[in-house]
Parts: structure tokens; sequence; C-alpha cells
């Protein structure tokens, strides 16, 4: 087992009086490699650097016996490609799972408001189940295809593209609360509209 020592930028003794000279600095960035690092080193201690702004300390890498890098270093040559391939197949599966999912959210939008143009349900889903787009098609709920996750994203759609709902930003001032009442009973009027089963109508 190796002993684990956390180390933050402002530190009241050098590494020699902390028992740490001997150890080397490997920069965060390589998971593989510092996994197999502290593994293989009976010693190890995370780096951390505060950050003011974030006023919270930030991981910057490990201290590691040089023995133990040059091995991991060693391991990590030895089935790079096995590894290249993994995170390949990897990648793969994770763009297939992402497009069944903005392809399930694009069905359920058109069960929830049928009266919906063609092709905007498509628009609506890649829009807001972009990866690491922080939208509302990347919440847990939405991923369950909650009715009421899917409701807002047709309505940011709405808000956006069928009313006048941006030109209050650019052009009048507006802040964001402000704006979304403007054109709040626009909004629910294209809604009804997009629920309303046209086939059925009449």
């Amino acid at each position: 087992m190796y002993e684990e020592v956390f180390i933050v930028k402002e530190v009241t003794s050098c590494l020699k009086c902390a028992g740490l000279e001997k150890l080397v600095y490997l920069p965060s960035g390589d998971a593989a490699l510092s996994r197999r690092a502290r593994k293989n080193s009976e010693i190890s201690a995370i780096v951390y650097r505060y950050n003011k702004s974030k006023r919270r300390p930030e991981r910057q890498g490990i201290l590691v016996e040089p023995a133990a890098l040059k091995k991991a270093e060693e391991q990590c040559r030895a089935d790079a490609g096995k590894r290249a391939k993994r995170r390949k197949k990897d990648q793969e599966r994770r763009m297939f799972q992402e497009m069944e999912y903005t392809q399930r959210f694009e069905q359920r939008i058109r069960e929830l408001f049928p009266g919906c143009p063609d092709g905007v349900e498509s628009e609506i889903a890649e829009h807001a189940c972009e990866v690491s787009s922080g939208r509302v098609g990347r919440c847990s709920a939405a991923k369950d295809l909650d009715d009421e996750m899917i409701h807002r994203a047709v309505v940011a759609h709405i808000r956006h593209k069928e009313t006048y709902y941006d030109d209050l930003f650019t052009e009048y001032g507006f802040d964001k609360q402000s704006a979304r009442e403007e054109v709040a009973d626009l909004v629910n009027e294209v809604v009804n509209k997009w629920k309303n089963d046209p086939d059925k109508a009449g």
C-alpha cells in the first residue's frame, strides 16, 4: 500500500522536511500513467494549487518515486496500441448512444407536440441534447424523457425562433426575466398550436 500525502501551494515545510525530496513530479493529463505511477510507488503525494478566483484548491499532478514513474511509462508504452483501440471503441459506443438518445428525444417531441412543423423536432433535439452544452437535454430528467424537460426544450426553441425575444436583448436592453414575460403570450400561443394534432383538426 502506498502512503498518500496531500500538498497545497502554501506549505509550511520543504519537501525534504516532509520526507518527499526523492519524489518526482508528474503533471496531470495522462490518467493511465498517473494511476500506474501511484500504484507502483510506495509513497506518493497529490499536488494542489489554490485557485484564488474560484476559492478552491485544484489538482495539478502527483509526486511519485522515480522508479515507479519509469515502470509506469514502460507499462503504458507496452499496451498503448491496445488502449488506443479501446478508446476508439468507447468513443464509437458513446456516439451511438448519443445519437440514439437524440432520436428518442425527437420522437417524444413529436408525440407531445404533433402540430410541430416537420423537421423542427430534430432541430430542437439536436440543440437541447448537444454534449457538454449544459442545456436542458443534458439533465438526468431529460434523459429519462421526462415530459416537463421535453416541454422546456420546446418552449426555449419557440422563445428564440418564433418570437422577438432575442431582439429585446440586443436592441432594447431587456433583462432575461422581463424579456420572457414580454413574449410569454406569444410562446403560449405557439405551444398550444403545436400541441394540437393537425390530422384531428375539424
